[in-house]
């Protein structure tokens, strides 16, 4: 008895990527942000820019991952493949 697997919606698949993009902006622009609270207080003498420089750092890293998450053609080192020169696969030739 194998289990048929059902098609995931795409709606889904988008609400998923859109979770995994916020959950991804909150930890990284909350890294940057404690790292700037340390380096402004550490370092500059309690100067807010650090605390910003460094949140906006976070939250450019999180945008760059969103965006090759939606959009994997600007992944480097990735080819997209035209319909007319991919193989065929084992479903269409059977």
């Amino acid at each position: 008895m194998s289990a048929a697997q059902k098609p995931v919606p795409s709606e889904d698949i988008l609400g998923q990527k859109y979770d995994r993009c916020l959950a991804d902006l909150l930890v990284k622009a909350g890294i940057g942000f404690g790292a700037g609270v340390v380096a402004s207080v550490i370092l500059f003498r309690r100067r807010t820019w650090p605390i910003a420089l460094s949140t906006g750092f976070g939250a450019g890293a999180a945008w760059a991952d969103c965006d090759r998450s939606f959009n994997p053609a600007r992944i480097p080192g990735t080819r997209i493949i035209p319909q007319s020169e991919a193989p065929p696969s084992k479903e269409t030739a059977a």
